[in-house]
């Protein structure tokens, strides 16, 4: 080659020089901030500069306060004194706890004073019909009744007398006392009672019907020259115990009622009408 051709090869050198030399003096970027690092680093100290420094990091001056970040030695004097952190109390009234057993019943408290009277409810609907119940007793009929006679004839005496009859016609549940005369009431209610005689000539007929000792009704009848028969009735309501019975009055008077062993003139009768528990 001449020498033209040898300044043809340096201008081509420039020529990449200019052109490839930004790109090539480039530096990535971690390599970049490591060489910052690298210049900034300080030079390392010497082994009597580093015991130093150390002593000054655990060992701080007198009236400066340590900071938070520093760890400090328990053997090293002047170690600073911590405040003691207060245990957390723990409010145990807002625990739950598992259900307890039941309790024993209290005493009954007093009664509260009674309440108004309520408005009236409406009316329920009507039930159904019931069954039929179980037959009742049998209705239960009560009877009295008595008719007795005399066939022999009575004179007054002295005293009272108590007619006693001697032939018995009727007597139911024998009410009526043939020694004493009487009827004794075991049914009360009211009762009818009727009563015949037959009178003497020329003489008085004089006699009550008794009610427990009281005269309740008479009969009589005036002398007279011809007998008759006569008769008295009435109803009477009586109690269980009432006595009722004749008697013929004393002899103030001529007092007779006539009968004889053939016929029966003296009857005296009674039944009940109605008993005291019927409506």
């Amino acid at each position: 080659m001449g020498s033209r051709g040898l300044g043809l090869v340096l201008a081509c050198c420039l020529l990449l020089t200019f052109a490839c030399g930004p790109v090539l003096g480039r530096v990535p970027p971690g390599q970049q901030e490591q060489q910052e690092q690298e210049g900034t680093r300080e030079p390392p100290l010497d082994p009597a500069e580093r015991t130093e420094e150390k002593h000054e990091k655990y060992n701080p001056k007198q009236g400066e306060e340590p900071t938070a970040s520093r760890c400090f030695r328990c053997c090293d004097p002047g170690t600073p004194v911590y405040q003691a952190i207060p245990v957390p109390q723990i409010n145990i009234t807002i625990l739950k706890g598992e259900k307890g057993d039941r309790g024993d019943r209290g005493l009954q408290g007093k009664y509260g004073k009674p309440g108004s009277v309520g408005a009236r409810g409406h009316v329920g609907p009507k039930g159904q019909k019931g069954s039929m119940g179980a037959p009742g007793d049998r209705c239960k009929n009560h009877y009295a009744a008595f008719s007795v006679g005399r066939k022999k004839p009575l004179h007054s005496n002295d005293y009272y007398q108590t007619v006693i009859f001697d032939t018995e016609f009727v007597n139911l549940y024998s009410h009526f006392n043939m020694f004493t005369g009487k009827f004794y009431c075991y049914v009360p209610g009211i009762y009818f009672f009727s009563l015949n005689v037959h009178t003497w000539n020329q003489k008085e007929t004089y006699l009550h019907i008794m009610k427990n000792g009281e005269e309740v009704v008479i009969l009589y009848a005036q002398v007279s020259d011809r007998s008759i028969m006569q008769s008295q009735s009435l109803m009477l309501e009586l109690q269980e115990q009432d006595e009722v019975w004749v008697r013929l009055f004393k002899g103030e008077r001529e007092n007779a009622i006539f009968s004889d062993e053939f016929d029966t003139y003296i009857t005296f009768s009674g039944y009940l009408v109605k008993h005291a528990a019927e409506p």
